[in-house]
């Protein structure tokens, strides 16, 4: 009998030894793992959640994701904040682009990257059906709940879209195309895929990453359309601000793009 118990004690032992190899094994590599807080908003007859995920102390860099149903670069950005560290913020919408509610036996439905303005919430309201003064003070509120998320004195946003291929490229800035008038300089590598490019708010952050031959947008922030997306929020503002998209699926693109983005964020950080 006591040979038996000596037995079953061993094997007890050995996979607890295992279990702790592995747990240093994750501390050396020096992974963090992410504060997650969820926040519920009330906007109509919803509870919108907005989730943030800080990894670390870091917060000069702020990754949001406004569209439930981009994620090719989500899951990618989450990995990359495991070493490098910052602030992500992402609406949780049930996997769907736009938001719905009803106020006052009311739909309404909105475009979440067209709600950082008056003009722009009225706007995307009226695009999917009606617009009116209650609705479009609900949204406004929920846009402000989401901008309250930003710490002070940040250094650059950096926001995660994907888009759907031939749908929506760099293509679309140039001269004679529908967003000519909203953007300063357009630079295009024949290389590089135009559905695969960056949107900048600032020249410095231009110039970075067109030598790096990837599609870049310099936005006019002065001419640029008053549509209510972040971008033009942080143009008028003159707040750094980075669009990285990419065709829905490419996360290899997104990986590269990103990764490229971040380094000259920070050769700018140590050179300013």
């Amino acid at each position: 009998m006591m040979v038996k118990t000596a037995c079953v004690c061993i094997c007890l032992v050995l996979p607890f030894f295992s279990l702790a190899q592995l747990s240093n094994a994750n501390s050396l590599q020096g992974k963090l793992t992410p504060v997650i807080n969820t926040i519920s908003h009330k906007l109509g007859d919803r509870n919108i959640r907005i989730k943030t995920f800080q990894y670390g102390d870091k917060k000069d860099i702020v990754f949001i994701a406004l569209h439930d149903n981009e994620f090719t670069g989500l899951e990618t950005t989450k990995l990359l904040l495991e070493d490098l560290g910052g602030l992500l913020i992402k609406i949780e919408n049930n996997y769907k682009r736009n938001i719905n509610f009803r106020l006052s036996q009311r739909s309404y439905t909105f475009d979440p990257n067209r709600m950082f303005s008056k003009l722009g919430i009225q706007k995307t309201l009226k695009s999917f059906g009606r617009s009116d003064d209650k609705a479009t003070n609900e949204v406004d509120k929920f846009a402000n709940r989401i901008l309250q998320l930003f710490p002070k004195d940040f250094y650059c946003t950096i926001a995660l879209h994907d888009n759907t291929d031939g749908v929506y490229s760099v293509k679309y800035y140039q001269p004679g195309s529908q967003y000519e008038n909203d953007a300063s300089i357009v630079s295009i590598d024949s290389s590089q895929d135009p559905d695969d490019f960056f949107l900048t708010t600032d020249s410095l952050l231009f110039h970075q990453l067109s030598d790096k031959k990837y599609n870049t947008i310099l936005q006019h922030n002065l001419r640029a359309k008053q549509d209510g997306s972040l971008s033009v929020y942080f143009g008028k503002k003159n707040i750094r601000y980075l669009n990285c998209e990419t065709q829905h699926g490419k996360t290899g693109q997104f990986k590269e793009m990103m990764e490229s983005a971040i380094q000259c964020l920070k050769e700018m950080q140590r050179e300013e």
